[in-house]
């Protein structure tokens, strides 16, 4: 039997029994957030802006060299869906993945993918007439080298139309592990 809804209008009219109506309905919510991530890829499919791949196929290629050398599966993950925000967040697609993953990941991959856009901007911002070199004010930072092995090692090499990268379906198992359980968050379950 499902809970029923709230009955609040205003949530300073709130009860304990609202809430336990909330929580009744959150916890399945939450339990569909890989699925929705996963669905959300999808619709990178087809979209090159321009790319000699898609950005469905540019994730999985970030993904599938970051698994076969040997990365962590948390750091796998953060590949795949390091440019999910593209479609929501064209000017800051960067901060979209990041606010996605930061309650699954350590506080170094949430910087990582935060960043991202601007250490990849290494490889081109010369030629639209930025500054390249807009990484170094993060120079210092005990997350630059790693920022920067991302980009070099995985990000700005994954556009290359015969890789033969991972399936979507080869990575929905590690997406379930990473999205089911918070580690930081202000909702974050006590064990």
């Amino acid at each position: 039997m499902t809970a029923a809804n709230a009955t609040f209008k205003s949530m300073d009219e709130g009860t304990a029994e609202d809430w336990a109506a909330i929580q009744h309905h959150f916890m399945p919510f939450a339990a569909e957030l890989p699925g929705r991530i996963l669905k959300h890829l999808q619709l990178l499919e087809g979209d090159y802006g321009g790319f000699p791949v898609d950005r469905l196929e540019h994730s999985l290629q970030c993904a599938t060299r970051a698994h076969r050398a040997g990365e962590r599966e948390d750091y796998v993950v953060a590949a795949l869906l390091h440019d999910i925000g593209d479609t929501l967040g064209t000017f800051n697609h960067p901060d979209i993945a990041a606010a996605i993953l930061k309650p699954f990941v350590s506080e170094k991959l949430h910087w990582i993918v935060e960043r991202h856009g601007i250490f990849q901007g290494y490889y081109f911002f010369h030629h639209i007439g930025r500054d390249r070199d807009m990484r170094e004010a993060f120079r210092g930072h005990p997350h630059f080298a790693d920022t920067a092995r991302f980009c070099e090692l995985y990000d700005q090499s994954a556009f290359d139309s015969s890789y033969d990268s991972a399936p979507l379906s080869f990575f929905e198992p590690m997406v379930q592990r990473l999205f089911e359980r918070p580690i930081n968050s202000i909702y974050k379950l006590d064990d």
